[in-house]
């Protein structure tokens, strides 16, 4: 049996002292604090749990930068951005998919973050590859990495709210419900180890209510893009009279399988219901800021009794600690007040954190949540000498690790008791972006990246 000594770990009930992990069959074993040491335990300084990134579209790392440029209309938002992205979509064969995503899989492990869901929509090769090949690439990106996946096939069926299908690039993304749900449970025969499945929808504007219906009747984790543009809550008010997040929670049942991304744009009486069907919603903070979508009225929220998890979306950066940073820092601009975000702690860190941990742990599918006996055997360990530890006690070492913005005092980083990271670098980080350069090379040479 494998086991881990921490001097110091943070538990389900906090900050524990002298901390022996033992680790069977990739789950915790046991978890005792006040332990002593055996002369074979791993010692490591500081353990804290792994995230879950509730949100990537891995394809789209490789546009991050590329999208900054103002257009020649001067009227750059949401919708314009989406048009680059559907360009890059077109080149993203299952072979540039496989490289594209094992770097971001390298560069979350690094961050912290140990699992990830993949919202995916790509499910065409566009160099011939068979059905199911934009779901290998990702697997096997995944399998290179060490990170552990959960699948999100996504279902897009049409344009939006008055149309029969697709427009334009959009043909890349749709799918049939029948071929759609059959993909769906071929991919959920192949799991097993580090890869789950969920199933998803793109949104209420491109499924439609009997193939949402279809969906929901899946097992695990659910996953919708929801409410995160202002047009799409007027489109929804105008075809079905009702507020989007309204919508949904009316005509499809709701509870804690679901995982509603962004979610930005609700009113109060939206924000209350939607916190007590125990769903998760993931905030992606980074992306909702470079994309323009507005601020998520999270105090209003996890007052409610709201659930959270964090994403890196389109991964303009691959950060969980900047996340949570510009998370609390864009209510703190609105607000023009401080701490917003602490609730059931006094210290915004740490409740940022834990939050972030159970409901990545949420999003994912993975229970239970956290250093304890049963968990997935996933952890991350910190350098308890760095500078931006010192000084710091328990009451405020995650409030450092939150909003202290230097590098990440990250020393190694577990999943499924494999070690990815050693010594602050990824095991495959040379490898990686080797091919990484590759693909990102030939997509450059077919298509001008900076305009």
């Amino acid at each position: 049996m494998q086991a881990i000594f921490a001097h110091k770990a943070l538990l389900p009930g906090g900050w524990a002292d002298a901390v022996r992990i033992e680790i069977a069959d990739g789950r915790f074993a046991s978890v005792k604090a006040g332990a002593e040491t055996d002369a074979a335990d791993e010692v490591v300084d500081c353990a804290i749990p792994g995230l879950g990134n509730s949100h990537s579209h891995a394809f789209q790392r490789a546009l991050a930068g590329h999208a900054e440029e103002r257009s020649p209309e001067g009227r750059d938002n949401f919708w314009s951005w989406r048009e680059r992205m559907y360009e890059l979509a077109s080149l993203m064969s299952a072979d540039r998919l496989r490289a594209v995503a094992r770097q971001a899989y390298v560069e979350m492990l690094s961050a912290g973050y140990t699992s990830v869901a993949e919202f995916h929509y790509l499910h065409r090769d566009p160099a011939g590859g068979g059905d199911d090949a934009m779901f290998q690439a990702l697997g096997g990106a995944a399998a290179d990495s060490g990170i552990r996946i959960t699948y999100v096939p996504v279902l897009y069926e049409r344009a939006g709210f008055d149309r029969d299908g697709p427009e334009g690039w959009q043909s890349l993304f749709e799918i049939s419900i029948d071929e759609f749900l059959e993909r769906h449970d071929r991919a959920a025969a192949e799991a097993g180890g580090l890869v789950s499945v969920g199933i998803g929808a793109h949104s209420i504007r491109a499924v439609s209510q009997d193939s949402l219906a279809s969906i929901a009747e899946r097992a695990g984790p659910i996953h919708i893009h929801i409410a995160e543009q202002r047009r799409e809550v007027d489109q929804s008010l105008a075809h079905y009279h009702r507020r989007p997040v309204r919508w949904l929670l009316e005509n499809i049942g709701v509870d804690e399988n679901w995982c509603l991304v962004h979610a930005t744009h609700m009113d109060p009486d939206e924000i209350d219901a939607l916190a007590k069907t125990a769903a998760v919603v993931s905030l992606c903070p980074s992306t909702e800021a470079n994309l323009g979508d507005g601020l998520f009225p999270l105090a209003e929220f996890l007052n409610a009794g709201g659930r959270i998890a964090i994403g890196s979306d389109s991964h303009i950066t691959i950060n969980p600690f900047e996340e949570l940073r510009w998370l609390e820092y864009g209510q703190r601009l609105a607000s023009q007040s401080r701490n917003v975000a602490t609730v059931r702690d006094a210290h915004a860190g740490r409740e940022l954190f834990e939050r972030a941990v159970a409901g990545g742990t949420q999003a994912c599918g993975h229970a239970p949540a956290g250093l304890m006996a049963g968990a997935n055997a996933d952890l991350v360990c910190l350098y308890g000498d760095d500078p931006m530890l010192l000084g710091h006690g328990d009451a405020s070492r995650l409030d450092a690790l939150v909003f202290a913005g230097y590098r990440l005092p990250i020393e190694r980083v577990l999943v499924g008791g494999e070690w990815c990271v050693v010594d602050g670098e990824h095991v495959e980080r040379d490898a990686a972006r080797a091919e990484f350069a590759e693909a990102v090379g030939g997509i450059a040479n077919e298509w001008n990246l900076d305009g």
